[in-house]
């Protein structure tokens, strides 16, 4: 069996035990037809995999690769699939080599200090999770948080973020970062190109709110990475509890977890 078919069957199987022991009554019709077995086989399972396959994916702003990218001429048609567990493809499925290039163009402008928001969709969600968004002006050496999210992310489908006053201006590689609550210890992240403008004297006159100095960009930590071989990784039937999630949290989770091993 493909690694691909057996990741998400594993997938599948975890989510389904979850639903079971929550006692859970919204669930796909498929899922509910395999329910009337106490466990479930292999052909049951692998019926599934399409759907818990899906795995969730950011659309707007429109990640490199992304049939949601207009500048897109090869679509990746597993752009909702997790990170490598090795590693090799982070960050950004490898795709931030595209910065600079035609299907790597600029999808949105922002203005620094303004208010914006992100949105994914998919069906498997994992039971939610943790999230963070974040910004790297160095072609995803590094990336700093904006915002982090603990528990429920992403269970809706836009989120709303704050880009700090002083972002630097210029062109930068936006990522969306997810670790599931079930299912196997993985890592998203989709990565969209975006451009941040100065917030300029008429700033307040087009909605950017000022913000707090003690926010700086520049003191914002690094995005937290696990899960995919260095060294740190997420506890399952948890939201990850970051250990440094900067200033702009929302934490809304029930249980949550500290990351285990070497992690930033």
């Amino acid at each position: 069996m493909p690694r691909s078919t057996r990741r998400a069957v594993s997938d599948a199987v975890a989510e389904i035990n979850w639903s079971v022991a929550c006692n859970v009554s919204v669930l796909y019709p498929s899922q509910i037809a395999t329910m009337q077995l106490p466990s479930l086989s292999l052909p049951a399972v692998l019926g599934l995999v399409s759907l818990t396959a899906a795995h969730m994916q950011m659309t707007n702003p429109a990640p490199f690769r992304s049939k949601h990218n207009p500048y897109t001429t090869d679509v990746d048609y597993n752009m909702n699939s997790p990170l490598d567990a090795s590693g090799a493809n982070f960050p950004c499925k490898g795709y931030q080599s595209l910065l600079n290039t035609p299907q790597g163009r600029s999808v949105a402008t922002w203005q620094a200090g303004g208010s914006y928001s992100f949105s994914v969709e998919g069906s498997a969600t994992h039971n939610g999770g943790s999230c963070q968004v974040s910004l790297s002006y160095d072609g995803g050496r590094t990336f700093r948080v904006v915002h982090s999210y603990v528990g429920g992310c992403p269970l809706k489908s836009t989120w709303p973020f704050q880009l700090p006053n002083d972002t630097p201006a210029g062109e930068a590689i936006f990522a969306w970062s997810w670790f599931n609550n079930i299912g196997n210890r993985e890592m998203y992240m989709n990565c969209a190109h975006v451009t941040i403008k100065a917030r300029g004297a008429a700033a307040a006159d087009e909605g950017v709110s000022a913000r707090s100095p003690s926010d700086p960009f520049s003191s914002r930590p690094n995005m937290m990475v696990a899960n995919v071989g260095n060294g740190c990784s997420t506890v399952e039937g948890a939201d990850v509890l970051f250990p440094k999630p900067g200033p702009d949290l929302d934490n809304i989770s029930g249980k949550t977890s500290p990351p285990r091993g070497n992690c930033n």
